[in-house]
């Protein structure tokens, strides 16, 4: 018996008992394991390619949030299901694939104060259902004591690491897989059904066949090229019969008849009719003997080639065309294939070997021994990639959303103090990564060296019309250094390193004229906010940012004589001025900078706030942290970490100490009695959660910097994998766990981490505590594979290189390196700061 029926049927009888012992919940989500019961409730889980749009299966088999049209629309769940009807001499029994509706739709989902009208809510469905998630796949097992078969769904779609073109195809793939384990054969209908949802204004909808299926299309209007699209459903089975156009009446006319087809398993052969179609459906009989399986793969394809998405810059007057390049934005994918056609067929005739590729990559990356909650963790995250979060042109460069809001992208431009945080990308798809950096030291940066942080889409030079971002601008000179150790290229080096130098140049120029190691004058950070005054919080980004140009500098023997001696003042600045014993903090300055500070003036709020304005004027500019423990405060060293750079950039023991301290003062398991007037959502009432920033040592601000109540999973992740990188494990995943704790599906989706925005970017920082609890890295430049673990002398972990990925590990304390895929060239191994013989891997 294989692991995943054994998986399969240990859940089932889990399912079954429950379902028979009348009890309604299990008390807690078991971490990188299957969701049941309440846990159910909110799972949406994405699928779809970079940049191609999704749609998600939800943890009891329906599907939603369908988000083709190159942008988010959260709530867009139209009649879309499939269905089974087993006949029999007593009476058929029909259901669709699905568990029990949710709680939360009952009342609370979009229409349900109208009774929910048009959704398959009110259709009869499986009592039971259990939701296993192994990216990009997800299993969910189906019970119902009237159906005589036991059903499962596998729904998936490509993701390969380390090929960007095959991960990005505008396809999902869902598998139903139905066993008799009785002892007479069962005669059986599967059929899946749809409304016409690519139905969009003006323009003229209809259905269109394709073999084994069917295709919702919208044609465009002259006004609106953007409506064009194309959504295909499909089966690999022959014998599929077709219902091309739903009955056109009144009221529920359509689905009334639609059920009916499905009651009685009648094979509705339906062609194409004139005008516009209501929906459609398709059928697949089958019969099974006892014990005996059968998969239908129902394939879903989509094509929407036009939108009306362009960022401008401020006085833009060209609206595309030879001057400034294309119009609007196009997905990867319209350069890469013609029409729906086109691409189904892609789909139909490439389905095994996507499958197969994806799941080597899912088996490699769950063959681990890793804490199972920093699984999760990072599996979870890694949906991001499949939302609209993401673009990707047809030049096959990335563009990102900070997040989604419910109908459009939320924060335009890659931004580079977000991304900052983001780990996964560099290491799965590095060549889509370094499109991040080309974008940045290119189009983003005028001659100057001044980077707008939010590039405009289409890609092209950006306006300089805003602060540069310090943490954004110093980590990209941290990243540019990371692409070079990941991909071993000194040529791309080499073309980017005059940028970097200028870009640097800018940042001491204009941060700190007076050359002191620190930021000083007024620096804009992600917390959308200047800083006035140095801060360990950017100051830590700079000194990383000078440490990377000291090492790809003295690479290509350049001269980096003046950012090795600023780097050694920065040290010492640091851990002398901005060091309080526990913690590092910022000294809020207004005096002795080039910028003039404005005070408040007090008659703009009357006289009954004279007094907080003399205070506001008294602490500084408003929006700071001073004496503050800020849970990101060493960031730029946690990232210096990440990217590679090996050699500590300032005393560890303070480092450790500001860790310890975020870790006493700003986790907190119950947040009932913290008060959060800014975006309490996050994490709230009885939960747990990292605060952004606490004053253990007085000082609070009037008015500190504007998200310092707040909880953000993406800073969750970074201090936890910061701390396990120091040596303190069980408080990192301490922190994991409060933080997937409240993403259980009782209350969230475990698989839409949100921040300003849906699957928010910055939780890709997840990704970092694979390289924290094993201190696996390889260098492609000095063909290095590095080990230092915090999990012991025996572990198992994946691990990506950009030319290749497999399992490594210690076992009893030796180092392994199993290659999965491609190839991973060692010469060199390092195991907790020990050189080893290359003969010395397994």
């Amino acid at each position: 018996m294989s692991k995943m029926r054994i998986i399969a049927c240990t859940v089932l009888l889990l399912m079954t008992a429950v379902f028979a012992s009348g009890e309604t919940a299990l008390s807690k989500h078991m971490y990188n394991g299957s969701y049941t019961n309440e846990h159910l409730n909110r799972i949406a889980f994405p699928l779809g390619g970079f940049g191609a749009g999704m749609i998600c299966i939800e943890g009891t088999g329906a599907f939603s949030h369908v988000s083709l049209r190159n942008k988010m629309d959260f709530f867009n769940a139209p009649c879309v299901f499939s269905a089974l009807c087993v006949k029999g001499k007593d009476g058929n029994v029909a259901r669709i694939i699905e568990g029990s509706i949710p709680d939360w739709k009952y009342f609370g989902a979009r229409d349900t104060g109208n009774g929910a009208a048009g959704t398959s809510y009110g259709l009869p469905r499986f009592g039971a259902a259990s939701f296993q998630p192994q990216f990009p796949f997800a299993d969910i097992q189906l019970q119902d004591d009237a159906v005589p078969l036991e059903t499962t769904i596998a729904a998936w779609s490509p993701f390969i690491p380390g090929d960007a073109d095959r991960s990005s195809f505008p396809v999902a793939g869902i598998e139903y897989q139905f066993r008799n384990p009785g002892e007479t054969p069962v005669e059986a209908v599967f059929s899946f059904h749809s409304k016409n949802f690519m139905t969009e204004g003006q323009g003229g909808s209809s259905v269109a066949p394709i073999r084994g299926g069917f295709i919702l299309a919208q044609e465009a209007h002259e006004n609106y090229p953007q409506h064009k699209g194309a959504f295909a459903a499909f089966v690999l089975e022959e014998g599929a019969v077709v219902d091309h156009c739903w009955f056109k009446g009144g009221w529920w006319d359509s689905l009334t008849l639609a059920w009916r087809n499905v009651q009685e398993g009648i094979l509705r052969d339906n062609p194409p009719v004139a005008g516009e179609s209501p929906g459609a459906s398709l059928f697949v009989p089958f019969t099974l003997a006892p014990n005996e399986t059968k998969t239908v793969h129902l394939l879903f394809a989509w094509y929407v080639a036009d939108t009306d998405l362009r960022v401008v810059n401020a006085g833009e007057t060209c609206a595309g065309g030879a001057c400034c390049g294309p119009v609007t934005y196009s997905p990867w994918y319209a350069g890469r294939f013609k029409d729906i056609d086109e691409t189904a067929e892609f789909w139909r005739t490439n389905y095994a070997s996507l499958r197969e590729d994806s799941a080597r990559f899912r088996d490699a990356f769950y063959d681990t021994t890793l804490p199972p909650e920093a699984i999760e963790a990072v599996a979870a995250n890694l949906t991001i990639l499949k939302s609209p979060t993401v673009l990707r042109q047809t030049d096959g460069r990335l563009w990102c959303w900070e997040g989604c809001c419910d109908s459009f992208g939320c924060c335009h431009g890659s931004c580079t103090h977000v991304w900052n945080y983001a780990q996964a990308i560099a290491h799965l798809f590095p060549e889509l990564e370094r499109s991040l950096r080309q974008t940045e030291f290119n189009e983003n940066q005028d001659e100057k060296g001044h980077q707008q942080f939010r590039s405009v889409i289409p890609i092209r030079p950006s306006a300089h019309d805003f602060h540069a971002a310090a943490d954004g601008q110093l980590g990209g000179i941290m990243k540019v250094y990371r692409e070079w150790r990941i991909s071993g290229d000194r040529k791309w080096l080499k073309a980017f390193w005059p940028k970097v130098r200028q870009s640097l140049d800018y940042c001491i120029q204009t941060w700190d004229p007076r050359e002191k190691g620190a930021l000083e004058e007024p620096h804009h950070n992600t917390y959308d906010i200047e800083y006035w005054g140095p801060d360990g919080h950017c100051t830590s980004f700079y000194l990383g940012a000078l440490a990377a140009a000291v090492e790809m500098g003295k690479a290509l023997k350049d001269d980096v004589s003046r950012y090795a001696a600023l780097l050694k003042k920065g040290r010492a600045f640091l851990e002398t001025e901005l060091y309080n014993g526990e913690y590092f903090y910022q000294r809020i300055q207004t005096d002795g900078l080039n910028a003039k500070f404005q005070p408040l003036d007090a008659s703009d709020n009357g006289k009954g706030y004279a007094d907080i304005v003399q205070l506001l004027n008294v602490q500084g500019p408003k929006y700071q942290y001073g004496t503050g423990c800020l849970s990101d405060g060493v960031l730029g060293f946690w990232i210096a970490r990440a990217c590679g750079l090996d050699a500590p950039v300032a005393d560890p023991i303070k480092i450790r100490s500001h860790l310890k301290s975020v870790y006493s003062y700003n986790l907190k398991h119950d947040l009932s009695a913290h008060a959060n007037p800014q975006r309490p959502s996050f994490a709230m009432g009885d939960e747990g959660g990292l605060l952004l920033c606490t004053w253990p040592r007085g000082g609070a601000l009037a008015i500190p910097f504007v998200y310092s109540d707040e909880v953000w999973t993406g800073i969750e992740y970074q201090v936890a994998s910061h701390l396990i990188l120091e040596g303190m494990t069980q408080e990192g995943l301490d922190i994991v766990r409060t933080c997937r704790d409240r993403y259980d599906g009782v209350r969230r989706n475990p698989f839409n981490e949100y921040e300003c925005g849906h699957w928010y970017a910055r939780a890709l920082s997840s990704y970092d505590l694979l390289q924290a609890l094993t201190g696996a890295r390889y260098d492609a430049v000095d063909k290095t594979l590095y080990i230092d673990s915090r999990v012991g002398d025996d572990f198992r972990s994946f691990l990506c290189t950009a030319s290749g990925y497999g399992t490594v590990g210690l076992k009893k304390g030796k180092p392994f390196l199993e290659v999965k895929s491609r190839r991973i060239p060692v010469e060199h191994v390092v195991v907790s700061g020990r050189k080893m013989p290359k003969s010395a891997l397994k």
